[in-house]
């Protein structure tokens, strides 16, 4: 073997490591023990920042039930509630720019938060929460959200331009940042763009699938 074959070896080799470590990279790893994860894998919530944490079964089996830890584990269970009393009045006393938002109790500071999805991220909204409590007393089933860990997230972008009814679901809140971060990816312009608008429309028809349809009733 000549000088030549030898160096064009060498970069042969080289090639393939360096496709060796891209594809190690590519490889989601639990942020707690390092191990491989699958595809659809748990999350933990670290809670005084707000961060979300790739884990597997059995780190996230850790952290089940936690209350006062420093993680949680998020729920998985996708709710859609049927018969959600929610009018346009109280909707506009919530104080949310656009007809898509978020809501969940933090539990260091004992408050509602509301967010909603935009293309710079994840936007706060200062709540009132008067008017807050007045939609819990029309739907008590929000009682039973899981501090931190789980959300009502209210889709009215249809009720904007038609008749229909708005969807909420009680949803894990993963599930609230993947939204945000799909607007954040498609959006463009002003408007954000046709595509956009398809990635938010199959968002919900997956979550509706998923969804165990309920009603006040189912929780009385």
């Amino acid at each position: 073997m000549n000088a030549d074959q030898i160096q064009e070896k060498s970069r042969g080799f080289e090639s393939l490591r360096q496709f060796a470590r891209k594809q190690r990279r590519q490889v989601e790893q639990c942020e707690m023990c390092s191990a491989e994860l699958r595809p659809e894998h748990a999350h933990l919530i670290e809670v005084a920042e707000r961060r979300l944490h790739c884990a597997c079964d059995a780190c996230a089996m850790l952290f089940s039930g936690s209350i006062h830890g420093k993680y949680k584990r998020v729920s998985r269970d996708v709710r859609l509630l049927a018969d959600f009393q929610l009018t346009d009045a109280e909707w506009d006393g919530l104080l949310i720019p656009i007809n898509l938002a978020f809501f969940f109790m933090n539990s260091l500071t004992s408050r509602v938060s509301a967010f909603y999805p935009s293309p710079a991220g994840a936007t706060e909204s200062l709540l009132p929460l008067e008017a807050w409590n007045s939609i819990v007393e029309a739907n008590p089933v929000l009682h039973q959200m899981e501090p931190d860990i789980e959300a009502l997230l209210v889709n009215r972008v249809a009720r904007a331009n038609e008749a229909t009814s708005a969807q909420c679901y009680i949803v894990p809140i993963d599930a609230c940042y993947k939204l945000v971060g799909l607007i954040r990816m498609h959006w463009h312009g002003l408007s954000g763009g046709t595509e956009v608008w398809q990635q938010i429309a199959q968002f919900f028809q997956t979550l509706r699938t998923r969804a165990e349809i309920v009603t006040q009733r189912t929780h009385a």
